[in-house]
């Protein structure tokens, strides 16, 4: 008998990314800081193995740790974008309408400062 996963994710990301296995939480704890605060402002979950593999491969390619962060980062804020636009597309198929977010002009709620160690005032 076949047990049925529970999953917070009910997005299509599964059929549009590729997810590796692995540790999430070794993983995060094995990132730079400033990728991990990245990470926790993302507006999906951008997957920690992922995260890790792409910055190990970004610093095998530019021989430093600072550039791989930077591409890294600019990575992340790519995909999140394309994240977006997909789910407000699979919103308006599905309700004939755009994403309530999308439609008020909102952003994504970020902490000022990217400061996501301590909670808000």
């Amino acid at each position: 008998m076949r047990r049925a996963m529970a999953r917070n994710d009910t997005t299509a990301r599964e059929g549009r990314w590729r997810r590796w296995p692995g540790d999430e939480w070794a993983c995060f704890d094995a990132l730079p800081p400033a990728i991990r605060q990245r990470m926790q402002a993302h507006a999906y979950d951008p997957w920690a193995v992922n995260a890790l593999l792409l910055w190990r491969m970004f610093r095998r390619q530019t021989g430093s740790s600072a550039r791989a962060e930077r591409r890294l980062l600019r990575h992340l804020d790519q995909c999140e974008a394309l994240e977006r636009e997909a789910f407000a597309a699979a919103y308006r198929a599905a309700h004939g309408q755009p994403l309530p977010h999308d439609a008020a002009g909102a952003s994504i709620l970020r902490r000022a400062g990217g400061d996501l160690s301590s909670p808000p005032a």
